[in-house]
């Protein structure tokens, strides 16, 4: 076990004389520095060093019945690390003196002592153990990294011969370590690192470090790249900031990483947030284009009611101000027909037998066949990238799913790296599947009964607060440092999902670790390309198209308005109240939930889709709990709806006022 110095606690010293005078006087001098354990003998020594293995001096008189104190503390070396200094009348000298030589003792004082020297014995007796404490809890510590790492290091002398090197680093050269040791690399590598090895040399000649991405063979014959990176240890710098010389300088380190899986592996994720990256901004900016849109129509159509123009000059003007704005609709619709993913693959899923050849891959090293081309045919170094991953995979038949195979893969697979950030220590990752009956009150079209199929991802890392839950789906949002990513996974994995009629559930806790939960929609039967393309949700039919069968407007009934806009919220109302309705607003899903249980007249809520905090979906889902009567019309100014369930009304943003109002009189009149 490896003890950790601890800075506020006393040094600990045994003080041994077979006189009490010499016990009471010496535990007089050291106990306000110093925790003294006192014993009358050898023997009583050696039974407290057994029992407080921390002992930092041993302060011993020599001459002692039964035992000397040179013999005493021969024993005592067998047991203990501590500091040694004895206590001697000049009769004894010679004796001291061939402990001294020995290396049994550190220092030795004659009786009478001189309290300050022994006290300065004491203090370098006590500093030289806990000196040396540290040294061997640095060696140990360092011992069990480098036979730990996941890459080779090896550690040179001034001439080139390696004195320290990892079974890593020594499986790179096809030789035991010890076969290593003593040997300089030009003796155990090919012509083909050979050639790099001088490049190296001549760099670290010049101060430089040099570090080189090759691709070279390995002794078992594959081809394989290579990170490999020298330095010199240096001296540190003087005062002037020069370089200091000192008996370690011309030391150098070597390190090897084998990086061809996680090149394969970056080349196929940033391949994939290449594809959809422009999809994903384009659909953000048109989601927040049609907010525009809708309150600049709709604040036109309002200016128009309320004061309508009176020259047509100003009539024609204001006409145009809302052709240009429906055209700018058309326009974002382009675009987010443009995000929607168009590369997928779907057909039906054993999504337990995805995570099986997951856990070969990652346990094993054996990547199933349809990764092959996304992660390199070995895969075993992209596997330990990620860590320990728990994996939990019921025995009983799940029911497939619709889905796009090598796309879940690597989204569990995101998912795992994700996790394995999220925990800077370490810690394991559980990757576990099931079936559910329902998602929070959301039913699935073309499912078994309306089953639904989870995948988790759960770590017990850093976690995330509200606010970055809330923006963690954002394209380009990222918690790593600079360089460390993109930001478009999550975003990506979202898309992904949700096109295939899914969601992504996210619990997380600050400090308490994060869980994601990819539901995936199950299918009961075969289904082809064409149906399963379809959007999970059946807007109901135009209002052109049924405006002859609905009641009148405006009959007096209160409607919540809920949007995070504040343009958007003060047009739907405006709308509603000059149609004759009375109306409620809300900025908020929690502050809509309030007022639905403060006011049991409500009779419809008109509520935005993507909202912070809490989305439409799930306000309108804890509003069913209160108030299972009360009927939802979504607003959206994005058109993939998979977040919300099949057979809801949805109206579309921009949205005229004709438009709005068809939607509510339907409603209110079902």
């Amino acid at each position: 076990m490896i003890t950790l110095p601890e800075p506020d606690r006393k040094a600990v010293v045994l003080v041994v004389d077979d006189e009490l005078e010499i016990l009471v006087a010496l535990a007089d001098l050291l106990e306000d520095t110093y925790d003294v354990l006192s014993a009358s003998s050898g023997e009583q020594g050696l039974a407290l060093l057994q029992q407080n293995p921390d002992v930092a001096v041993i302060i011993s008189d020599q001459r002692m019945p039964h035992m000397t104190g040179d013999a005493f503390l021969a024993r005592a070396r067998m047991v203990s690390s501590a500091g040694a200094i004895l206590l001697t009348g000049y009769a004894d000298i010679s004796a001291v003196e061939a402990a001294l030589n020995q290396g049994k003792i550190s220092f030795f004082a004659y009786k009478p002592w001189d309290d300050e020297t022994l006290l300065s014995m004491v203090a370098q007796a006590a500093g030289r153990y806990e000196l040396e404490k540290e040294l061997a809890c640095e060696q140990r510590l360092l011992r069990g990294l480098l036979d730990n790492l996941p890459f080779g290091l090896a550690f040179k002398d001034e001439k080139g011969r390696f004195i320290r090197l990892n079974q890593q680093m020594a499986a790179h050269f096809g030789r035991p370590a010890e076969a290593c040791i003593g040997q300089k690399e030009e003796t155990l590598i090919d012509a083909e690192r050979l050639q790099s090895l001088k490049e190296a040399e001549a760099a670290l000649a010049s101060g430089a470090r040099d570090q080189q991405v090759l691709r070279l063979t390995s002794p078992d014959g594959q081809a394989r790249w290579h990170d490999l990176t020298r330095m010199k240890l240096g001296g540190a710098p003087d005062d002037a900031g020069q370089p200091r010389k000192d008996e370690l300088a011309d030391y150098s380190i070597l390190i090897d990483r084998d990086v061809t899986d996680l090149l394969n592996l970056e080349q196929r994720l940033r391949q994939a947030q290449k594809m959809q990256a422009i999809g994903t901004l384009a659909g953000g900016v048109a989601h927040d284009f049609n907010n525009l849109l809708t309150a600049i129509m709709g604040s036109l159509e309002l200016v128009m009611d309320l004061e309508p123009p009176k020259e047509p000059g100003v009539a024609r003007l204001f006409h145009n101000a809302i052709e240009a704005a429906r055209r700018g609709g058309a326009l974002t619709q382009k675009l987010l027909d443009f995000s929607r993913p168009r590369h997928l693959s779907c057909q039906q899923v054993e999504v337990g037998q995805i995570l099986r050849d997951l856990q070969s891959f990652m346990v094993r090293g054996q990547v199933p066949d349809d990764l092959q081309t996304a992660l390199g045919a070995n895969s075993e170094e992209a596997a330990s990238r990620i860590g320990s991953v728990q994996f939990d995979i019921p025995d009983e038949a799940l029911p497939p799913v619709w889905t796009d195979a090598v796309q879940l893969e690597l989204a569990i697979f995101n998912l795992c790296i994700n996790a394995q950030d999220a925990q800077p220590d370490g810690g394991t990752i559980s990757v576990s599947v099931r079936k559910a009956a329902r998602l929070l009150g959301r039913s699935t079209t073309a499912a078994a009964g309306g089953a639904w199929v989870v995948v988790q991802v759960m770590d017990r890392g850093v976690g995330m607060t509200e606010e970055m839950q809330a923006r963690i789906f954002d394209p380009f949002f990222t918690t790593k440092d600079i360089g460390k990513g993109t930001g478009l996974g999550l975003s990506m994995i979202y898309g992904f999902i949700n096109h295939c009629g899914g969601e992504v559930r996210v619990e997380s806790v600050p400090g308490g670790g994060t869980s994601i939960e990819l539901w995936l929609p199950a299918m009961a039967t075969d289904v082809n390309a064409e149906d399963s393309s379809s959007s999970v949700v059946t807007p109901l039919p135009a209002q052109q198209e049924r405006a002859a069968t609905l009641p009148p407007v405006g009959d007096g009934r209160l409607i919540l308005v809920v949007d995070d806009e504040t343009g958007v919220r003060s047009v739907t109302s405006g709308f509603l109240r000059r149609a004759g309705y009375e109306v409620l607003e809300a900025s908020s899903g929690a502050e809509a939930l309030a007022m639905v249980e403060g006011r049991p007249e409500i009779s419809l809520v008109v509520m935005d889709v993507m909202m912070p905090g809490m989305n439409g979906d799930e306000a309108a889902r804890r509003i069913h709990v209160l108030r299972p009567d009360l009927r939802v019309l979504f607003v959206t100014g994005y058109t993939d709806l998979g977040l919300l369930p099949a057979g809801v009304t949805v109206l579309h943003k921009p949205y005229t006022r004709d438009a709005l109002l068809g939607d509510v009189r339907a409603m209110l009149a079902a």
